[in-house]
């Protein structure tokens, strides 16, 4: 019993997920574009176009931002997602074999989370969904409920 309402508060807890990854994720690249939330790497803002630094701060904001609000979700999260693998292998891991050593624990962890958004979609809440809707009363729409994942769900009684 208890199995069944966890499943249904799946896509309400994957939005929320989505959500605060985003928020989180923007205010990054907020940071480092204006300076905002303490300032960017060593306190001030990035230079306008200087590569790759205002260019991660721009998919920051950007991305995060779509992603909290979900819209292009999977797109967002994997361009959010792919920023963050470069920044780590790239930026973080030639002072040291793990997240730990080398100071990248957070790209780790956007890197993944996004990565996970983009197989699991936005959940809930997103305004993906709310376009999909106004799409979907469309003559031959598709009438089969769907699941997190997207998969056809049967129903469970």
């Amino acid at each position: 019993m208890p199995e069944r309402a966890l499943d249904r508060a799946v896509p309400f807890v994957l939005a929320l997920f989505r959500i605060v990854v985003g928020l989180l994720f923007a205010a990054h690249g907020a940071a480092a574009l204006f300076g905002v939330f303490g300032g960017g790497p060593k306190g001030g803002t990035v230079a306008f176009g200087m590569w790759p630094s205002w260019y991660a701060a721009v998919i920051q904001l950007v991305g995060g931002l779509l992603v909290a609000f979900g819209l292009g979700t999977r797109i967002a999260a994997l361009l959010a997602s792919g920023s963050m693998a470069y920044a780590y292998f790239v930026v973080h891991q030639p002072d040291g074999l793990l997240p730990l050593q080398n100071k990248g624990e957070p790209a780790a962890m956007f890197c993944w989370a996004f990565l996970l958004l983009v197989f699991t979609g936005p959940g809930a809440l997103a305004l993906d969904g709310l376009f999909r809707k106004r799409s979907g009363d469309a003559p031959g729409a598709e009438a089969e409920p769907r699941g997190v994942l997207g998969a056809v769900q049967a129903n469970p009684e």
